[in-house]
């Protein structure tokens, strides 16, 4: 037998999973930088606790970490079966930690840095980013077995608003102002189009603001936690948190814990068309929106996606500016893929030297 040497294993592995000649972007190096606490006059948001976790890694016992792991679980990345998480830092976590920042583009490390934290904090969309049965293709995905609305094309898609289950603060015009221009950006790149109707009953897409358990399985958790989910063809149930302070202009919404609602309605279409969570941050399929921020054009990642689904509208043609997503698509791509390669690495030579 060959005597085994741990720094002739880390060359071999360096020269075998990273080629020599391949551009990428430098890692950011790991930092301590203070959590950015979104902060609010009268309401604390949901998840804002977890900013006493910055730093902890595998090994430490923090009181607070069993919810983090409900977190984790709700949002598809520790398939516990009993939900009896403790507050131990164990390596199922460190795993479920790596593939969250894997999965939403941030530099891996498997340990609750601040810019993980800051991601985890964000008000976001109430659709899991990830599954087993999840079909990936490159940065996009779509829901278990590829759904999609199965008619001729092209099709016209009907939605309308629950009578019972709307909100006080906007007028219902400025809410179907909002969602016409959210519907119409997905129809000027697919053969789709969306038409209001009154009949609620029989409308393909419907639309309601709902508060906590409604009935759906998937309760809403209050101000700034999940904003809104939808679910996958051809269901149509399209779901928003009536807690949230729902916004269509921010000159005239003042609260600092405003959304705004033709964002999340642009994102939550997706779902209803059959998309899932991207790893692009600037795409409007990415699960997370700050307060007051706005994300509102589709991004060549959203329209590559839905057109594999739906092919193009015959209208439709790639400008410049989207054709310039590419390059900068592909370097977070390989960020991605580069520290998780290198994450796994260490893991395996700490298992090795061990042994």
């Amino acid at each position: 037998m060959f005597p085994f040497h741990t720094h002739t294993f880390l060359l071999f592995c360096f020269f075998i999973i990273i080629p020599p000649r391949i551009p990428a972007r430098l890692i950011p190096k790991f930092t301590t930088d203070p959590v950015t606490e979104i902060t609010t006059k009268h309401h604390n948001h949901t998840w804002h606790e977890f900013k006493r976790l910055q730093d902890v890694q595998r090994g430490s016992h923090v009181t607070g970490m069993s919810e983090l792991k409900k977190y984790f679980h709700n949002f598809g990345y520790l398939s516990v079966q009993e939900m009896n998480f403790t507050d131990t830092f164990d390596p199922q976590f460190e795993h479920a930690v790596t593939q969250y920042q894997a999965k939403l583009g941030l530099p891996v490390s498997g340990k609750l840095d601040s810019e993980t934290l800051n991601q985890i904090m964000l008000p976001r969309c109430g659709v899991p980013d990830t599954s087993p049965t999840f079909h990936e293709i490159s940065h996009f995905a779509y829901f278990p077995g590829q759904p999609r609305w199965a008619r001729t094309m092209p099709i016209t898609l009907t939605y309308a608003f629950s009578p019972e289950n709307l909100i006080g603060s906007l007028s219902l015009p400025d809410i179907k102002e909002a969602f016409k221009r959210s519907f119409a950006r997905w129809a000027s790149v697919i053969p789709v189009n969306f038409t209001e109707t009154t009949d609620y009953g029989f409308a393909d897409i419907k639309i309601g603001f709902y508060g906590g358990d409604h009935g759906d399985g998937e309760p809403f958790d209050g101000v700034l936690g999940v904003l809104a989910h939808a679910f996958s063809p051809e269901s149509g149930r399209f779901h928003l948190d009536a807690a949230e302070t729902w916004a269509v202009d921010f000159g005239s919404e003042k609260s600092n814990v405003a959304v705004d609602l033709e964002s999340v309605a642009t994102h939550e279409i997706g779902h209803v068309l059959g998309l899932a969570h991207t790893s692009v941050k600037d795409a409007i399929m990415y699960p997370s929106l700050k307060p007051r921020g706005k994300k509102l054009d589709l991004k060549l990642d959203d329209i590559k996606a839905i057109q594999a689904l739906y092919g193009s509208n015959p209208n439709f043609k790639f400008s410049a500016s989207l054709e310039s997503d590419t390059s900068s698509n592909q370097a977070i791509d390989l960020r991605v893929v580069r520290s998780s390669t290198w994450h796994i690495l260490v893991l395996i030579l700490t298992s090795l030297t061990c042994m």
